[in-house]
């Protein structure tokens, strides 16, 4: 009884236009029987056919215990129970062992303990599916091989050809099977390179026919990058097949990190198309293959390339109860799979069965599959991937028929007579193709064999093979090209010997020449030290103009320096001619040399002494003439001085007073006043009556020396920085500092009070300290200890250098910055009394630097002990730690432009600065300051 499913009732059977499966099924049954089956194997493999297709109809689903394995489908039992009849199973061990597989332990009775494991749905799949792979692919190989029995050859016993057309495959979705075609593809383009263009093309190399070379793409990569050992993808597909647990995104991400920047391999998103850009990268990858980039979608990778089963299933089929299977399962293994079993993690490869593929170029002719039928478009198409083009030009340039000249010669000698016959192959076949009169751009002669044009070998064995007279012909033609290349090979040798005549008489001319130059050489070699000598002491001689005109323009002691550089002379012509007369070496006409040199040298350098000492005295002698003027006039301007001093002295005192007793406000002279008057009860004197401004005229009439109130400010200026009086110095820096002083009281007190004001000359602290200090000196002491004279002041202090930094923060800053953010450092040179440099270092812009002279108007104008700064802890520091910050801010070179623009006022840092100048202009380089500073 025949069974139809209720499709099959309905719509009838499938038909194809393109397939007749009765026809089909009628010509596979003769041809069956042609080779020698019956009618009991064919039911058979008709058997074991249909078990695998029933076995593939088996589904699976979760099972509802806890074990967590699965079971097979109600709708499944029908196919199990038609397939383990089929495979001559029992239905029950089929059905446990698809759904549960058994592991041996080591330990545990005689061959260990037998655990049974179940199987999840994907993993039974799995199962299923190996177990009809192994089914069908031992069917196959039993085919094939009653296939090979009808043969009567022993060479083809294991062998059998099988035309499959697998041409380069790219569709939308590629999976494994593409993978692997696309491999066999890469693999077939390569073989046809090597054989059909790299050899060629090495044989007309190797024969030294100069053909042009033709240029082809290598894939060696692209197959390396598939099948090399651990880092090929098929090596890590294998791999990630022993893995316990397997997954297609650990084997993409694998393959993409291992070959990173491969230029074959890229990720998905960069695709052209936008199907495969929505590719994950773990999900895919681009190969570019020889015909052009196809996107794998890596889903089912690992499912697809293992064709293992495992141990439960195979024991069932290779103990199955029909003999025909059991004895399917009964053939033995080679020795490869033999090692793959015996491994702990072995299992059959789909990938690496692939690698041992033959294959054959063929063409699909059009994709509707049927015969008689070329499409040309698509045909070209794959003549242009396939590398047809590449070959098509190679031949058009090269020569595809060839043939050996002892083969020629062995086809043809028998066409000639023996007087042809005994020349050599070579010399055979060219007088051959001579006497033929073939076009020399249709063959080509090598070193071992002749090569021809297409077509064009088969119309000289034409000729060969011709009527005997046609051949008479030809011998004779033999001969006379035979004749005529011996002739020219006469003509030749004689040309030859002429030419070795004319070579020799070449030769003989040469060999004179490279004596003479040899001669020549050694000649020079001899006397070279000479003429270098001499040389250099002509040079020494002509510098003596030099030393005439030094000599010229000295005033004194001109005739020894003459007579000098006579000597000198007399020696350089001396040495000339002891060169010339003597042989010497090279050593000694240095050594004389040298010494000559060393002599003028110390004579030129004598002279210019000489030369330098009188202009120097020239100068001190100039420089003393103007002294002495400038002496004469300051002694005469001094007493025209005194003379006006005891007139303007009174007036002066009085302006001082005024101007000092306006500072002090209404509010402290009265208060000063009360305490005055209370603080004893008896009368005052007259001159505590007469007030400050009596006090102040007595004082300056009683101590000082120079009367300077009514200087400007040029002529004070002008004093410090010329004068030599120790004493007007101290009086000139005092009237100086006291019109400061007088000139910031004024500006303090007529600013505004709701405004913060400029920048602080000094740091509020230090202000204060001075006007707390100078404030009883006025207000309470109405007889003043008169001060030290100026010259004892100046001695006292020795012009002590100090050094003082303090941290200050601006008045606007000191509410709106509580952390101290904006706090600045104040840094103070006080030379002697007073303030030489100043410097402000603000954390919000560039340091502010000031010198004495230049910046006096922003500068502290308190005296040392005004400031209290000697009596502030911490507030005094080393020169050193001075320095290094003025340095840093660029204080030198600023300090340096003062002193050239004559602004600074002379202090010990202008003078320690201008010392270091002087030797630097003297040599004529200029000065670093910084390290030439910290030096000092």
């Amino acid at each position: 009884r025949v069974k139809r499913s209720r499709r099959h009732l309905k719509a009838g059977p499938l038909k194809d236009p393109l397939l007749d499966d009765q026809g089909d099924f009628v010509r596979m049954c003769g041809a069956m029987k042609r080779i020698g089956l019956d009618d009991a194997e064919k039911l058979d493999l008709f058997r074991v056919v249909a078990g695998v297709l029933h076995l593939g109809n088996v589904d699976f689903e979760e099972a509802g215990s806890t074990s967590g394995g699965c079971t097979i489908r109600n709708q499944s039992s029908q196919s199990l129970q038609c397939c383990a009849e089929l495979l001559g199973l029992e239905q029950d061990d089929l059905r446990v062992s698809l759904t549960s597989r058994i592991m041996l332990t080591s330990a545990g009775g005689a061959k260990g303990t037998v655990i049974k494991v179940p199987l999840k749905p994907e993993q039974a799949n799995n199962a299923r599916d190996a177990l009809a792979k192994a089914v069908y692919s031992r069917l196959f190989d039993h085919v094939v091989t009653r296939v090979n029995q009808c043969f009567p050859f022993q060479a083809s016993s294991n062998f059998i050809g099988v035309l499959d057309i697998a041409g380069f495959e790219y569709f939308e979705h590629n999976s494994f099977e593409q993978f692997c075609i696309n491999y066999c593809n890469e693999k077939l383009q390569q073989f046809f390179n090597e054989r059909i263009l790299k050899e060629e093309q090495e044989l007309y190399n190797k024969e030294g026919l100069g053909v042009n070379e033709v240029h082809y793409v290598d894939n060696q990569d692209c197959i390396d990058l598939v099948e090399a050992r651990l880092l090929g993808i098929l090596d890590i597909l294998d791999e990630e097949n022993r893995l316990p647990q397997p997954s297609d995104q650990h084997f993409t991400d694998t393959v993409h990190s291992k070959h990173k920047n491969h230029f074959r391999l890229t990720i998905p998103r960069k695709s052209k198309l936008s199907v495969h850009r929505n590719v994950r990268d773990d999900e895919g990858f681009i190969v570019r293959h020889f015909a052009g980039a196809v996107c794998y979608e890596t889903t089912k990778f690992v499912e697809k390339n293992n064709d293992a089963l495992h141990m439960s299933l195979e024991t069932l089929v290779s103990e199955s109860g029909d003999a025909f299977v059991r004895q399917l399962f009964e053939a033995p293994l080679n020795g490869k799979d033999a090692k793959l079993k015996a491994g702990k993690l072995g299992f059959i490869s789909v990938g690496n069965k692939f690698k041992g593929s033959s294959f054959i170029r063929c063409i699909k002719p059009n994709l509707k599959m049927i015969s008689h039928h070329f499409e040309g478009a698509q045909i070209l198409s794959q003549l242009q991937c396939s590398g047809m083009v590449s070959v098509l030009d190679l031949m058009q340039g090269g020569f595809p028929s060839r043939a050996p000249f002892h083969e020629l010669y062995n086809m043809y000698q028998q066409y000639m007579p023996p007087k042809l016959t005994r020349l050599d192959p070579r010399l055979f076949c060219k007088a051959l193709f001579k006497a033929l009169g073939l076009n020399e751009n249709d063959y080509k002669f090598g070193l071992t064999r002749v090569f021809f044009r297409p077509g064009k070998f088969s119309e000289f064995d034409q000729i060969m093979r011709s009527d005997p007279d046609h051949l008479a012909e030809l011998v004779k033609k033999v001969y006379k090209w035979l004749m005529h290349s011996r002739w020219k090979k006469v003509q030749w040798g004689a040309l030859s010997v002429i030419k070795l005549k004319n070579k020799m008489v070449y030769r003989a001319k040469a060999c004179i020449i490279m004596q003479k130059t040899i001669r020549m050489w050694l000649c020079r070699r001899k006397h070279k030290p000479r003429i270098d000598g001499l040389v250099k002491v002509r040079s020494l001689k002509t510098r003596m103009s030099r030393f005439t005109e030094v000599v010229g323009g000295l005033k004194e002691g001109q005739q020894e320096m003459s007579r000098q550089v006579l000597e000198l002379e007399a020696s350089i012509d001396l040495l000339m001619a002891k060169i010339k007369s003597t042989m010497m070496s090279r050593l000694d006409i240095d050594h004389e040399h040298q010494a000559l040199v060393g002599r003028s040298e110390k004579l030129l350098t004598a002279m210019q002494n000489k030369k330098k000492e009188e202009e120097e005295r020239e100068r001190l002698k100039r420089i003393q003439e103007d002294m002495d003027r400038e002496r004469q006039r300051r002694e005469e301007e001094e007493q025209r001085r005194r003379q006006d001093d005891d007139d303007r002295r009174l007036e002066l005192a009085l302006r001082i007073a005024q101007s000092e007793a306006e500072l002090i406000p209404e509010e402290t002279q009265a208060d000063a006043l009360l305490r005055s008057n209370g603080s004893s009860g008896a009368p005052s004197s007259p001159d505590r009556a007469a007030g400050p401004l009596v006090q102040a005229s007595k004082a300056a009439a009683g101590v000082k020396k120079y009367e300077l109130s009514k200087w400007k400010y040029a002529e004070l200026r002008d004093a410090i920085n010329t004068s030599c009086d120790i004493e007007l110095l101290a009086a000139c820096r005092e009237e100086f500092h006291r019109r400061l002083k007088v000139y910031h009281a004024w500006k303090s007190k007529n600013k505004k009070r709701n405004t913060d004001g400029p920048d602080l000359r000094a740091p509020k602290s230090i202000t204060d300290y001075g006007e707390t200090a100078t404030a009883p000196v006025q207000t309470t002491q109405a007889n003043p200890a008169p001060p030290l004279p100026v010259r004892q002041q100046e001695v006292a202090m020795n012009r002590q250098q100090r050094y003082f930094r303090i941290p200050f923060i601006r008045p606007g800053d000191q509410y709106k910055d509580p952390q101290g953010k904006k706090k600045g450092w104040w840094y103070a040179h006080f030379d002697g009394p007073w303030i030489a440099r100043q410097m402000e270092l603000h954390p919000d812009k560039q340091p502010i630097l000031l010198v004495a002279g230049k910046d006096d108007m922003e500068m502290c104008e308190l005296s040392l002990e005004e400031t209290g700064l000697t009596r502030k802890r911490g507030a005094e520091i080393l020169a050193r730690q001075y320095e290094e910050i003025w340095e840093r801010c660029g204080g030198v070179q600023y300090l340096r432009s003062a002193i050239e623009s004559k602004q600074a006022r002379p202090t010990y840092a202008t003078a320690m600065l201008q010392s270091l100048l002087k030797p630097q202009r003297e040599r004529g380089t200029d000065w670093a300051g910084a390290g030439g500073w910290r030096s000092c």
